[in-house]
């Protein structure tokens, strides 16, 4: 079996996410979606409109999605690696060179972002309203 994980916070989820993570399962047979803690969007100072339970038990309904487990921390991402037996990496290509250190763990991917379409985008349109 041939394991991909990604990380995000997966705030007011969209297409876009929906496209990144139906091209990440397709890189594998399961998926392990890393998903942001209330607690460590704080230390990134981001927040979410949902708090993490919610935005996680809408990451579980997407059947692109095998598993979802909390991101508390940049430096656990070895860890998960390991733990969770991945073999690829995936994150979208505006992190593009940040993770290329898990090479020595897995395969590292970059893929294109949907274009038109963000949370930071929609936020933005909301508040101009």
């Amino acid at each position: 079996m041939k394991k991909i994980i990604t990380y995000g916070t997966f705030d007011l989820l969209h297409y876009g996410h929906v496209n990144i993570l139906e091209r990440a399962k397709e890189l594998g047979d399961y998926l392990v979606v890393g998903l942001s803690t209330d607690e460590f969007n704080n230390l990134k100072n981001k927040s979410s409109f949902f708090p993490y339970e919610h935005r996680k038990r809408i990451l579980e309904s997407i059947k692109f999605v095998d598993e979802v487990i909390g991101e508390q921390n940049w430096e656990q991402k070895i860890k998960d690696i390991l733990k969770h037996d991945i073999d690829t990496f995936v994150m979208g290509d505006d992190w593009k060179g940040k993770f290329d250190y898990l090479e020595d763990y897995c395969k590292v991917v970059y893929l294109p972002r949907t274009q038109g379409i963000s949370s930071t985008l929609i936020k933005e349109h909301l508040a101009s309203k």
